[in-house]
């Protein structure tokens, strides 16, 4: 009876998990089977056309989900819906049943359990893309009822009341499966279909914009479907409220922003793509009656700034290039061009921003060879010269209440155009030369140094770091110089220094030296940019090597001083050394008068200075201007004669960075550094990996290009120059590199002719006997060459070994002879002492005092309680020789302590010691 009520009280757990999954399933089982009954009474060929008895169990069904769709549910649901947008082709009643269906599915879906997210996943993505076919359906508020449904996962939805065991789905829930689905497909495709839909198509737009800025999945689905090409055509069409070019042109600056730029400009490129960009651009740029027509002129060109980077564009097929041209050069330059109606900017800030995107665009095009052309028609270069003067040179009277550029959009503008004019200048030389751009440009650097009252506001991206001064115009003026003398065109560069381009820098280069500023990287640039111009200048020209002088020799010697210490800063020291050598080989070397001068204020020294601290990188160069310096015969005596700070000569730092090349090449060398093989004696790693490998006839072997690739070919040259005798500051592991360098010419003489035997033997080609035998000759005569070598460099190296040894033994010799004599003075003065106690009493009774209170006070307090020790003798061992008698045995003995033993801690027992007894031992 108790246990009765005990189970009755506390049933089992497991028993109502399972009566109430078995209820669950029941209740699923009972809904699904009603959602069966109607798919079968909407498809069955009887009871098809009950239309009367559909509506009123479609209505019903509707009423029971009035709070949301089950997960579960959704798969039937979609059934259903599929069946009713059939059927409203011919039955406009059903139509009323989709625009119901569409409402409920605003809700949030709902779960009966946490798991089923999950589990109705699939579902869901289908559901929804079921829903995106239902804009198939030719009624208006279908569609209508169906883009705001989708519009609405967007925003908060006011929960219901659910019943009991219902929840409803987390927010994000449809739009992360939403991201799965065909519906943005589905939504762009259906575009087509919505042209006598004005207002569902606008709203369709406005969907698609928020499909595309939620998600990079729903862009890349919509650029699958060939959105931007769709949307791009599309963009045009009759509207009064201007929204559908507006939505349309943030559809595509999603896709340029979260998807693949080269697909998106691949569909933009054709030219129906491309002509209705330029009809919509067009219409803005000359309908400025709102500001929201300005701001989407501007975003237009910034996506046609996208496509002028693709040279697949149409840009200049459709005419729109040349248009783009002549609003770039306006107001400046006033066009005639038919093409384009009269255009009057206000200088507004959406102007200005139009302005340098016009700018930018000339920049974009100008690598294409038919835009070249149009700029040249267009009076491109004039146009950016005007740009560029100097404010007080382009500031012409202006008529009264005639509109300008303020200062400032005027600073913002020249910068822009100095900027573009160094990319375009190379471009149109043509055009530059004609339109006198060498003295337009050194006019503005007058300008840039001459002290006045102009004040830089530094607000735009090419003014950073020149607030407050004219540091942003002259770093892009010499930007501009530095491209257009790179060409080399000697009717520019002639024109140039006829103008006194090179006392104009140098001056430049002079006031800035004397307000030093390290950690300015602007002004690092400028002075770099400079240098790399009078090298340009200078190097195939004596006479202005001449015109350099001192002058620039002063300045050269300025900046090598400053070393290497911050050359890993990150502000452009590594540019500025590089450049300051390169103005030694450009402007000083080969002129005798600077050299001489460059000697004589101890130039050579600072360069071997900058190669014994510089990293690698550095080391090529420095090297080969010294190389240039050597054919100065005054150059030899001050390599020579420079010490470094921390020891040692110039040949043994060339000879260290021997090793160290060799090092990194992979060279075989033994501990001692000499050659390890001698049939390569200075063959690489790399050289060795590329002998598998077969070269083309015209293109050098690996021996060849190895010169220019390594700094082996400098440093030989140089000791060529220097000699290789009477070298100072060498060791002995030096003079083994030396001998080494000293053949290296018959040794790549000898690779070469291997790598010619080995091409022979891999084409199949046979020379004939006399030339087989010369090869053969010249292979045998580099190997006895370097085993030569290795007998000189082991006679080094065993010489240096004795050199070692006997500095040993003479140290050693030295050691003993001063112990010895040490010894001596010691005997000596003990003699002494010893003298001096027998002799006198009174130094005897002192070293006795002192010898007592010696003992005394190292003898320890408790020695006198300390127990006496006691030992026993024990014989190991006994082994018998040769000798007679007592000393033929050898007796090995061992000693044992012997504790005493008492009942009274206190007292301890004294023993007499045990001696050893005599052992006789006999044969």
């Amino acid at each position: 009876m108790d246990s009765l009520t005990v189970h009755r009280r506390k049933p089992d757990i497991s028993e109502i998990r399972n009566r109430a999954s078995a209820k669950n399933r029941q209740e699923g089982k009972q809904i699904s089977l009603e959602l069966s009954k109607v798919i079968k009474l909407l498809t069955d060929p009887l009871t098809v056309k009950l239309k009367e008895r559909h509506l009123f169990v479609l209505k019903k069904l509707l009423k029971r989900n009035h709070i949301g769709f089950l997960l579960k549910e959704l798969s039937g649901i979609a059934k259903i819906l599929d069946i009713c947008a059939e059927r409203a082709k011919d039955h406009p009643e059903y139509v009323l049943i989709l625009c119901e269906a569409l409402k409920l599915c605003r809700l949030p879906f709902l779960k009966e359990r946490t798991s089923d997210e999950l589990t109705y996943a699939q579902d869901t993505i289908d559901f929804l893309s079921h829903m995106g076919c239902l804009m198939r359906v030719s009624d208006a508020e279908v569609r209508q009822n169906l883009v705001e449904c989708v519009r609405s996962f967007y925003s908060c939805v006011v929960p219901k009341l659910l019943l009991d065991g219902l929840q409803q789905t987390s927010t994000s829930y449809r739009l992360q499966l939403l991201e799965y689905s065909d519906l943005p497909q589905t939504f762009l495709l259906s575009m087509v279909a919505l042209e006598n839909q004005p207002n569902i198509r606008l709203q369709l737009l406005h969907t698609l914009q928020l499909l595309s800025s939620s998600s990079d999945l729903n862009c890349a689905a919509l650029l699958c479907a060939r959105g931007a090409e769709t949307i791009c055509l599309h963009m045009n069409e009759a509207d009064p409220s201007g929204q559908v070019l507006i939505r349309s042109t943030e559809i595509l600056w999603n896709l340029v922003e979260r998807c693949n730029k080269e697909e998106v400009t691949e569909q933009l490129s054709s030219l129906e793509c491309v002509v209705s960009l330029k009809e919509a651009f067009l219409h803005h740029m000359l309908n400025k009656s709102q500001p929201s027509n300005v701001q989407l002129r501007n975003d237009l060109l910034v996506i046609t700034s996208l496509l002028a980077e693709s040279p697949k564009s149409q840009l200049v097929e459709s005419f729109f290039a040349r248009q783009l041209v002549i609003f770039a050069i306006s107001p400046e330059l006033r066009s005639h061009n038919a093409l384009v109606p009269d255009f009057k900017m206000d200088f507004s800030l959406e102007d200005m921003k139009l302005k340098k995107l016009l700018l930018n665009l000339l920049v974009l095009m100008s690598s294409d060879f038919a835009a070249q052309q149009i700029y040249k028609e267009e009076r491109v270069m004039l146009a950016l010269l005007t740009l560029v003067k100097p404010p007080e040179a382009s500031s012409a009277p202006h008529r009264s209440g005639s509109r300008h550029w303020s200062a400032l959009q005027g600073e913002e503008l020249q910068l822009q155009a100095l900027a573009t004019l160094a990319t375009l200048a190379p471009i149109l030389l043509d055009d530059y030369k004609l339109y006198q751009g060498n003295a337009c440009l050194l006019m503005l650097l007058d300008w840039c140094v001459v002290p006045d009252s102009y004040f830089g506001q530094g607000q735009s991206f090419h003014s950073i770091g020149g607030r407050g001064s004219k540091k942003a115009q002259m770093r892009l003026c010499i930007r501009a110089l530095r491209s257009i003398t790179s060409l080399c065109e000697e009717s520019v560069n002639q024109d140039l220094c006829d103008q006194g381009i090179i006392s104009q820098l140098l001056g430049i280069l002079n006031q800035m030296e004397e307000s030093p500023d390290e950690d300015d990287a602007i002004a690092l640039e400028v002075i770099a940019d400079i240098q790399l111009i009078l090298s340009t200048l200078c190097e195939p020209d004596m006479h202005r090597k001449e015109l350099f002088g001192s002058e620039g020799v002063e300045m050269v010697l300025h900046f090598l001083k400053k070393g290497t210490e911050r050359f890993y800063s990150g502000l452009g020291h590594n540019k500025l050394i590089l450049s300051t050598v390169d103005c030694v080989w450009s402007c000083i070397v080969g002129c005798y008068t600077t050299e001489d001068y460059f000697l004589a204020k101890e130039g050579t020294f600072l360069l071997l200075d900058l190669l014994s601290t510089s990293p690698g990188c550095v080391h090529g160069i420095v090297l080969s201007t010294l190389l240039e310096l050597c054919d100065n015969p005054n150059t030899l005596s001050h390599i020579l004669s420079w010490r470094p700070s921390g020891g040692g000569s110039a040949p043994g730092l060339l000879l260290q960075m021997w090793r160290q090349e060799e090092e990194m090449l992979g060279v075989a060398r033994d501990p001692h550094g000499a050659i390890a093989d001698p049939r390569r004696p200075i063959l690489t790693r790399s050289q060795q990996e590329d002998a598998q490998h077969s070269f083309p006839a015209h293109s050098p072997g690996a021996a060849v290009l190895e010169l220019s690739e390594n700094l082996r070919s400098k440093i030989y040259s140089i000791f060529c120059k220097i000699g290789f005798q009477e070298l100072p500051g060498l060791t002995r592991k030096d003079y083994v590199t030396l001998s080494i360098i000293r053949r290296y010419l018959d040794f790549k003489v000898g690779e070469v002719w291997d790598e010619i035997s080995q091409e022979l033997r891999e084409g199949g080609v046979r020379p004939i006997s006399p030339d087989q035998k010369a090869l053969s000759s010249i292979c045998s005569i580099t190997e006895d060459t370097a085993r030569r070598v290795m007998e000189d460099q082991r006679s080094i190296i065993e010489l240096q070994q004795k050199e070692e040894s006997s500095e040993e033994e003479l140290l050693y010799t030295e050691i003993t002879v001063n112990s010895h004599c040490k010894q001596k003075e010691l005997a000596a003065k003990s003699w002494d002492n010893y003298v001096s106690r027998t002799s006198n009493y009174e130094v005897l009774k002192e070293v006795k005092a002192q010898r007592e209170k010696c003992s005394s006070s190292s003898k320890p307090e408790d020695s006198r309680n300390r127990p006496t020790e006691h030992v026993i003798g024990h014989v190991m061992t006994v082994e018998h020789t040769d000798d007679p008698g007592l000393e033929g045995v050898n007796v090995k003995l061992a000693s044992t302590n012997i504790k005493s033993a008492s009942l009274n801690n206190e007292e301890t027992m004294t023993r007499d010691p045990e001696y050893f007894s005599t052992v006789s031992i006999g044969d």
